[in-house]
């Protein structure tokens, strides 16, 4: 009974040493956010992750973290402006995208509320909008996990795929910043692929992003009241992205305390340092099992709509239908 526990523990805690070992390296600068991404997905379907619940906590906590260190360098006057500007698009878009997203969940006959998580995921803010719609919707863990999954693969996908076809399509920073925002799920993969491209590609991508992430808030409350009034059972807490406001003050710190550039400039970079960290944790929680869970259907809803919006908020931006 020793010998075959002793036997089980042994890959459990070295598996627990490479995960805390590559976490640090990815947290050091050493690696792209991208591939930091790689290393993580190469990690969840080489290894058994030791610490899988402490990673999702941690990756929620360390990417907003991240992404209120980046605002530390970034002028207010532009993020006002990219943030004002992106509202309005991110509004038609997310009306849009839903209704797509609904259309395409009923055609290929996927469970209501997965196809409502897919559509919101990726017309708001992917697993986040998840996250904060989930309870509102008393979701079941399946569908949850279904939701996610779609989501978090095509997320991965993006981080990769979006440069490429930015630098093939020679977008401009300000180009590819406001399509990344408009088009990618999550945040993390849309700071990744900007830093990626580019410092104003950055700014711009982050900017109108959060402000994408808003529509968390105003989408959470209708949910809420057509579910109260529909009789289709209580809605849970709804969650409100407050790391969005500290992103703003960060930026504003920035633009009024010149003297204290130095410092900022060292936060930013542990920003970065953090993001890759973050996409590194995010990169193990994908597994065979999660993308097994996921199933055809909702995955064929989660990719056309995507490609949709994406090929859309493309051709807009290019014909210059879309700008800042």
């Amino acid at each position: 009974m020793t010998l075959a526990l002793s036997s089980l523990e042994l890959p459990l805690e070295r598996s627990r040493i490479l995960f805390l070992l590559l976490l640090l390296l990815c947290g050091s600068g050493l690696f792209s956010p991208g591939l930091a991404l790689l290393i993580g997905c190469v990690f969840a379907f080489t290894q058994v992750h030791p610490l899988q619940r402490e990673s999702a906590s941690a990756a929620k906590f360390l990417l907003q973290a991240s992404v209120v260190a980046l605002g530390f360098g970034m002028d207010a006057r532009e993020v006002l402006h990219a943030g004002r500007s992106g509202l309005g698009y991110t509004a038609v878009g997310i009306v849009l995208t839903m209704g797509l997203g609904l259309m395409l969940g009923r055609a290929l006959c996927v469970r209501g509320r997965t196809s409502f998580l897919i559509a919101a995921g990726t017309a708001i803010c992917g697993g986040s909008a998840i996250a904060a719609l989930a309870p509102v919707l008393v979701a079941e863990t399946e569908e949850i996990s279904v939701a996610m999954g779609t989501v978090f693969t095509l997320n991965a996908v993006a981080l990769f795929l979006f440069p490429a076809i930015g630098l093939a399509l020679h977008l401009t920073q300000s180009q590819f910043g406001l399509w990344a925002a408009l088009a990618i799920h999550d945040t993390s993969s849309v700071v990744g692929a900007a830093a990626h491209f580019g410092p104003v590609a950055l700014g711009i991508a982050t900017a109108v992003k959060l402000a994408r992430a808003l529509w968390i808030v105003p989408v959470s409350v209708a949910t809420a009241i057509y579910m109260r009034r529909g009789g289709h059972g209580g809605a849970g807490r709804i969650q409100v992205p407050w790391f969005i406001l500290l992103f703003c003050l960060a930026a504003l710190c920035n633009t009024l305390l010149p003297s204290l550039h130095g410092a900022f400039h060292t936060v930013t970079a542990l920003g970065h340092n953090g993001l890759a960290a973050t996409l590194f944790l995010i990169g193990t929680g994908l597994s065979l099992q999660a993308l097994r869970q996921v199933g055809p259907r909702p995955m064929v809803q989660g990719v056309v709509l995507w490609v949709a919006v994406l090929s859309a908020s493309l051709y807009a931006i290019v014909h210059g239908y879309l700008s800042l």
